[in-house]
């Protein structure tokens, strides 16, 4: 079908208020391009919607994180929430409102990691700090939603990718959650997809800025010799994983006019396949980054409601 008419005014508005690309940018530039898209000429959340309370925390030692309570914060679920931005760029503030809404929505803590960004720190660092943020999160539940029975991880886009390679690593270690949230995910960077080149251009996250966010997160050049053994780890691409039996429900949403679309529908295919329980939709006319595009596109807002209902009917 056609873009939706609100995604089309938002790409029309950034075409002409002459948005660089971020294949063009340097690092600090598409940083502060994100919070500007993000946050507005003010720079700081708006505090919307309402929630019970909001804290800063370090947990696992030296990890920050914000953490957003409903009103009633006692045996309720608790959601691990790692944002989106290529694993280089976007922070706490820029996903504010996507955690606090699922904060809102599902009736549920939520601790939103700020995981470490590359360059400056290379994968596996981003990896691991999700990984940890699980495991404390876990072995902490008392401090957060205190239902150990409700666990569940959540991210869009390159913070998806975290937390389905923490949902594996959760798996492996014994630690069972009761959902994952997979918002437009990254899965399989090496893999050959039509959507990479159908949507290559045009919609927001172009083919380009991909190999852009790769390349900084893998720490080498796309043509080093290491890598495709780096394209196949499955801490990299949770796709190439050995088996995805037994991994926590699975909540899988992607957008037509996205890049990643084929990646994330394929990765759902893989979680069903292997006997995952998955609730999956592709959603007509959007893309890449929808989930917080609500405001401009009544299509994004249906698509959030979507996402975070089927979460909170998950977690019931």
């Amino acid at each position: 079908m056609p873009l939706d008419p609100g995604i089309a005014t938002i790409l029309q508005q950034m075409s002409a208020s002459g948005v660089p690309a971020i294949s063009s940018s340097d690092v600090p530039t598409a940083r502060a391009v994100l919070r500007s898209m993000s946050l507005g000429a003010s720079g700081t959340p708006t505090g919307e919607p309402a929630v019970g309370g909001v804290r800063s925390d370090t947990i696992a030692g030296s990890i920050p994180v914000r953490v957003y309570s409903p009103d009633a914060a006692l045996g309720v679920p608790t959601i691990v929430f790692f944002h989106g931005g290529g694993f280089v760029i976007g922070d706490l503030d820029t996903h504010d409102s996507i955690a606090r809404r699922l904060c809102h929505d599902v009736g549920a803590v939520v601790v939103s990691v700020d995981y470490r960004l590359a360059p400056e720190h290379p994968f596996p660092a981003g990896v691991d700090d999700a990984d940890a943020a699980v495991r404390w999160v876990a072995s902490h539940i008392a401090d957060f939603g205190g239902d150990p029975a409700r666990i569940a991880v959540a991210g869009d886009s390159a913070g998806a990718n975290l937390a389905a390679v923490a949902a594996q690593s959760a798996a492996a270690a014994g630690i069972r959650l009761a959902a994952q949230l997979l918002a437009y995910p990254t899965t399989d960077p090496g893999g050959d997809y039509a959507s990479t080149s159908e949507n290559a251009d045009g919609y927001f996250l172009t083919r380009a800025d991909m190999s852009w966010f790769f390349s900084h997160y893998i720490g080498i050049d796309l043509q080093d010799t290491r890598l495709r053994e780096l394209e196949t780890d499955p801490r990299v691409a949770p796709m190439r994983a050995a088996s995805l039996a037994g991994l926590a429900p699975a909540i899988v949403a992607t957008a037509e006019f996205d890049p990643l679309r084929d990646d994330g529908n394929a990765y759902a295919a893989a979680l069903a396949a292997a006997g995952v329980p998955v609730e999956h939709r592709q959603f007509p006319g959007l893309i890449h980054g929808f989930w917080d595009m609500g405001a401009a596109s009544e299509g994004a807002e249906q698509a959030a409601r979507w996402i975070n209902g089927t979460l909170k009917t998950l977690l019931s």
